[in-house]
């Protein structure tokens, strides 16, 4: 009796895994409204980490893991005295821009919040900038970050256009991973096969479950999971840097690889694609659109599937704020990925429950008038037991075009309508938000704002004089462009 026996021939790397190494080695970045989206979501995302120092259930994550660590030119966490080294400091950062829900976000078959690379990018441009001055060459400047930005953006943004990690259960950190593992590396001066061995231990390491986003497992992990996989990527591009081979097959490997083993069902009654199906999708080429396209949380501290809803919520409010007592129905009408990641009933558990949650978002600023990141808390909601008799009364509904037009490139809206109906059969008008403020549509209308949200945030943390000498940087692109990466940094120690 034979025995199949295999052939040992190694193959090339991924042919995905060459296009997303191609691209961060190669790609020049020329779009002057990229790199000025990039700046306004350098500020945005830091203040959301300044605003998150608030919270202690946050802040216990911070630090080095050995009390006392002496870590030469290490890198700074924005809002605190830490020096650390690049990991512990990309989880750090990772953690406090993500904590609070309120940094940038991407929506497509997989969302997330590309943002969140910024844990990496920041932590290794800090500590090399560090490291070359300390040498005698010149430093990292902040348009590196920018770039960095740009590109890691576009990596997770246009692997999540059209490939549905949450599907099969994956969380979309994988993303966050493999988008900081690349640009990590590239900025740490890894070569074409370093940045390959990088990106290709991305994607053996496995993935995180999604059971921490969801009913009725949602809980605070989903705050710093991001943290944790920045910082993963930092690792695993420091170890490709120190010469450790790749994994060419990674993601097309029979039976062992990332397709067969974590991507395999990927339609919504989880049957197995067909074999040619199983790999990553690109519906365009890499470039700068997702920078350009991001959509920016400014007015709530919300899952952004709901921002509408609770900027329609606001506009309700002065016509339900008198008659809660009356209210027989509240319709939601909205989108299929709403309905189907934050459309909760019953009791809510904690903070991260609640901020994950359609009804509770909306109830909030009909009750209140508005949506803040103290509403989420515990005290709060048991002070108020309103809000959970008013989402008994909630009725979500899906209409077909929000969701077309969520998926559409040329839109890509984030549609919530919201009616309020009164037990002597009176209602109040449908209140329809297609766009939410920090949509690219709204980008004149909205980065005023956002800048205002950075201001409130900067305040959290630092002196009046601080905060203008940081603000007034901040505006200026070309100065932000030209500032060294340290000297950025230094503004935001305390």
């Amino acid at each position: 009796m034979s025995a199949t026996v295999e052939r040992n021939v190694r193959p090339d790397y991924d042919p995905e895994l060459q296009k997303i190494a191609d691209y961060v080695l190669d790609y020049r970045i020329e779009s002057d409204e990229a790199l000025d989206t990039a700046r306004n979501c350098l500020i945005d995302t830091l203040g959301c980490g300044l605003l998150a120092l608030r919270f202690p259930e946050c802040t216990k994550h911070l630090g080095p893991l050995a009390e006392g660590t002496v870590v030469p030119h290490g890198a700074r966490v924005p809002g605190t005295s830490f020096r650390l080294d690049t990991v512990k400091a990309a989880w750090d950062i990772g953690c406090i821009v993500r904590w609070l829900d309120y940094n940038d976000t991407w929506l497509a078959a997989e969302w997330g919040h590309p943002s969140d690379n910024l844990g990496a990018i920041l932590a290794v441009a800090d500590y090399l900038s560090q490291k070359r001055v300390a040498q005698g060459e010149a430093p990292l400047t902040m348009r590196d970050v920018l770039e960095a930005m740009i590109k890691a953006h576009e990596i997770q943004g246009v692997l999540a256009l059209e490939n549905s990690f949450n599907r099969v259960g994956l969380d979309h950190v994988v993303l966050v991973k493999v988008a900081s593992t690349t640009v990590a590396a590239h900025l740490m001066g890894a070569n074409r096969e370093q940045l390959l061995s990088a990106l290709s231990h991305a994607w053996a390491d496995g993935q995180s479950l999604r059971t921490y986003r969801h009913a009725p497992n949602a809980g605070s992990r989903k705050s710093w999971a991001a943290g944790d996989a920045t910082s993963r990527g930092v690792r695993l591009a420091d170890i490709a840097l120190r010469g450790e081979m790749g994994i060419p097959g990674v993601l097309s490997a029979p039976q062992w690889g990332f397709y067969d083993v974590l991507f395999s069902k990927t339609n919504k009654d989880q049957a197995i694609k067909p074999e040619g199906e199983r790999k990553l999708r690109f519906q365009r080429e890499f470039g700068t659109y997702v920078m350009e396209n991001i959509l920016f949380k400014i007015a709530f501290p919300a899952e952004f599937h709901a921002q509408t809803a609770c900027e329609a919520a606001v506009r309700l409010h002065p016509q339900v704020k008198d008659r809660l007592e009356e209210i027989e129905r509240v319709v939601i009408t909205t989108h299929e990925s709403a309905i189907r990641i934050i459309s909760k009933e019953g009791e809510l558990a904690n903070p991260a429950d609640r901020d994950h949650c359609l009804q509770y978002m909306v109830a909030v600023p009909l009750i209140f008038g508005d949506l803040t990141a103290e509403h989420y808390e515990d005290d709060f909601h048991r002070q108020h037991p309103l809000i959970d008799t008013l989402r008994g009364k909630m009725e979500v509904r899906e209409e077909p075009r929000y969701t077309q037009d969520y998926l559409a490139a040329d839109k890509r809206s984030i549609a919530n309508a919201i009616q309020v109906l009164f037990r002597d059969g009176s209602a109040t008008e449908c209140i329809e938000v297609e766009y939410p403020i920090g949509h690219r549509r709204r980008r004149d209308e909205g980065i005023p704002i956002l800048e205002e949200k950075f201001r409130r945030n900067l305040a959290t943390r630092f002196p009046a004089g601080r905060c203008e000498r940081i603000f007034s940087l901040c505006r200026d692109q070309a100065q932000l462009e030209a500032t060294p990466v340290h000297r950025f940094v230094e503004l935001f120690v305390i």
